[in-house]
């Protein structure tokens, strides 16, 4: 029993730390994860075919499949994006501005594309997809001393030190050289571009937004902790809401110690409707009322359902910022 609450409580640390709302560290532990996968799929599972038309299609795929399919990934596990769909769902994106969706769209991409575009340099920066994608067609005129009428065939060959014709067998190092130079080279341009484009966003970002550093600090602190609390508040709430259908049903209900101190400290739980669901789920920007900070659709929500005013909180509730 103390070593599976010991493994529960490193479980919790662990699952709160990926929570965190420092991003840069969530994006620099998912960019170290696919650089093991990258790196890891190049030593146990790439194996150029070495044909004359295969080469391209093969390294090609090894670069970008599973960026692809890591950009999905990304996408699907986005709290934004479902953010997004909801709030078309609900309210066909009604207020959702040209600036609002490019901002929420950018960040949501922004995410995604951290996995995929490490895959891709780090392929690039490795050379052994580019030299495999591109090996058939170097053209053997610009290698001295190559015999000019060697096609494509074997030009393919030579990502496969050991399939290529022995008298040719000299020119593999200047080949692989040549293919791992334009490699890297490509890989660090993407770096050199990517570093850019995020420095440039990240100013304007600054330059554009509403509130001061350490508001926005503050903005970031606040909806990491309304997100953990909101979670984990829900969990015991469909416990107890579970807990008291179940007992309903067959008379009882088996719970755990835990499960009995949190229902004894909780009494019952009453369900919420969908409206006030709905009222708290999908876009939020930035908003003030009265000069005070809203935070979140939660805080708005808390903050006219004080003033019992249903109509006024209809109608902000449809309001983005």
């Amino acid at each position: 029993m103390a070593a599976a609450a010991l493994v529960r409580e490193n479980f919790k640390f662990v699952s709160l730390f990926f929570k965190s709302k420092d991003v840069m560290i969530f994006n620099g532990l998912i960019a170290l994860g696919t650089v093991a996968g990258q790196t890891a799929y190049n030593v146990f599972a790439f194996d150029c075919p070495c044909s004359s038309g295969r080469n391209y299609r093969y390294g090609l795929a090894a670069i970008g499949v599973p960026a692809l399919a890591l950009f999905l990934i990304g996408i699907m596990i986005n709290k934004s994006t479902w953010d997004l769909v909801s709030e078309c769902r609900l309210r066909n994106c009604r207020k959702l501005s040209g600036a609002a969706a490019f901002a929420l769209l950018g960040t949501i991409v922004g995410r995604a594309v951290v996995a995929p575009l490490t895959w891709a340099v780090i392929s690039l920066l490795q050379g052994q997809a580019y030299t495999c994608a591109l090996s058939e067609f170097v053209v053997p005129s610009t290698l001295k001393g190559f015999p000019a009428d060697q096609g494509s065939e074997v030009m393919a060959k030579f990502p496969c030190k050991e399939s290529v014709p022995t008298e040719l067998q000299g020119f593999w190092p200047e080949i692989d050289r040549q293919l791992k130079y334009e490699s890297q080279l490509i890989g660090w341009l993407v770096v050199a571009g990517m570093s850019l484009a995020v420095f440039l966003m990240l100013c304007i970002k600054r330059c554009t937004s509403p509130l001061g550093y350490l508001q926005e600090d503050y903005w970031s602190e606040y909806r990491s902790n309304e997100k953990t609390l909101f979670q984990r508040t829900a969990s015991v709430h469909a416990l107890l809401l579970a807990a008291e259908n179940i007992k309903s049903f067959f008379g009882f209900v088996a719970l755990e110690e835990e499960e009995k101190q949190q229902l004894a400290e909780h009494q019952s739980a009453s369900p919420v409707r969908s409206t006030e669901w709905n009222r708290v789920t999908g876009v939020y920007l930035y908003r003030e009322k009265n000069g005070l900070p809203l935070y979140s659709r939660l805080n708005k929500w808390a903050t006219y359902n004080e003033e019992d005013n249903v109509e006024a909180m209809d109608k902000e509730m449809e309001a983005l910022c």
